[in-house]
């Protein structure tokens, strides 16, 4: 744990007295993996407590598959913890603004991103304390319930393992399901997903996810290929950053098209938006600067009539879907960061994710069973 001492003279009663920042490396219960990324052991996660002249403190987070967490670590610690000196926690969207133009000389979007998250998170935090309210009723108010779908990293598992592991989600009430494509053999892709729709059969929702791993011909064919099999969304079919290819993909194939994980900027977005033909955008608060950043991404999805979905991070993410009016499916992921929180996820009969009514953001982490793994 590392605590950056500020001066607490002449500060107001909201003035940021002092940042904490931790870093952890977590294992996860078994190897996953997909497409582009290979395979995943262990999971990063990065905490920021900010804690005012008075006393009230709020803790974000960000999280990664892996690589990279020590350098938004360093960022933060470094670099914006200091910033952050003197700075009045009420104003977050300034603050917001501000870490931008910071550095982004240095990092528009990326490792920047992920950095300006864990302190936006952190300040919407004491944000909902100050006003005694949940984040889901602060950032929208539109429900305190949310879609959902169960998104698997298990491009590694055979055909039995998958459909076992399919099973489990559904045994655990989710009405939607999503697998990882983008096997060498797409004959191979296309067998799976032709068991896992006559497993799981027509009343469940089911999606395929390829992680940017297809050239946009490829895509093309692999979708008309599935087409019969009633997908969802066929997300990331290449790579995020040619929204041109998205455009064609997408009017090539009757099954709409998503991404938006590794979009980090607002401006990323909207470029996505006007040309991509999406249908769902998929905003991830761990890395398009925090909440505030997630709730700009769903305001532009709403004036385009988009659906905004999310990535990752179901813990938090469950109340920002539920708060919004176009909420299309929050992501529970395989990352089970909500396991070492206080308030992990929960379903109702009908399949719903459950907002959080705990003051704050809802996201308390259980410090006993996160300390094993804490490295700095």
């Amino acid at each position: 744990m590392t605590a950056v001492p500020i001066n607490t003279s002449r500060l107001s009663a909201s003035s940021i007295k002092d940042v904490q920042v931790n870093y952890y490396l977590i294992p996860l219960p078994e190897v996953l993996s997909d497409a582009k990324h290979g395979d995943h052991t262990h999971f990063e996660l990065v905490t920021c407590t900010i804690t005012c002249n008075d006393g009230v403190s709020g803790t974000g987070y960000t999280y990664t598959g892996g690589k990279g967490g020590k350098a938004i670590y360093s960022l933060v610690k470094d670099d914006l913890a200091n910033f952050l000196h003197s700075k009045d926690a009420d104003c977050v969207e300034a603050i917001w603004e501000q870490l931008q133009y910071h550095l982004h000389y240095v990092g528009r979007g990326g490792l920047a991103s992920f950095a300006i998250s864990t302190i936006d998170i952190a300040l919407w935090d004491i944000r909902c304390k100050r006003i005694n309210q949940p984040l889901w009723r602060l950032a929208g108010g539109f429900d305190n319930r949310t879609p959902c779908y169960a998104g698997g990293i298990d491009l590694n598992f055979d055909e039995n393992k998958l459909k076992s592991h399919i099973e489990g989600y559904l045994n655990k009430g989710f009405t939607a399901v999503k697998i990882k494509v983008g096997k060498d053999d797409v004959e191979e892709d296309i067998a799976r997903v032709a068991a896992i729709r006559k497993h799981i059969g027509s009343d469940i929702k089911f999606m395929v996810d390829a992680n940017y791993s297809m050239s946009p011909a490829q895509a093309i064919r692999f979708a008309k290929a599935i087409e019969q099999y009633d997908i969802h969304w066929f997300e990331e079919p290449t790579i995020p950053d040619d929204y041109q290819s998205y455009a064609r993909i997408a009017e090539a194939t009757s099954i709409p098209i998503a991404m938006g994980e590794n979009l980090h900027t607002v401006y990323e977005f909207n470029y996505a938006i006007q040309q991509s033909k999406l249908a769902y955008l998929q905003p991830d608060a761990s890395n398009i600067g925090g909440i505030t950043g997630w709730l700009k991404v769903a305001s532009l999805a709403h004036i385009n009539n988009l659906k905004v979905c999310s990535h990752g991070m179901q813990e938090l993410h469950v109340s920002l879907m539920a708060s919004q009016p176009n909420a299309g499916m929050m992501e529970y992921h395989s990352f089970p960061i909500d396991t070492y929180t206080t308030h992990p996820v929960s379903l109702d009969k009908q399949g719903y994710a459950l907002a959080p009514n705990a003051i704050g953001t809802g996201v308390t982490f259980d410090d006993v069973k996160l300390s094993p793994y804490q490295i700095k």
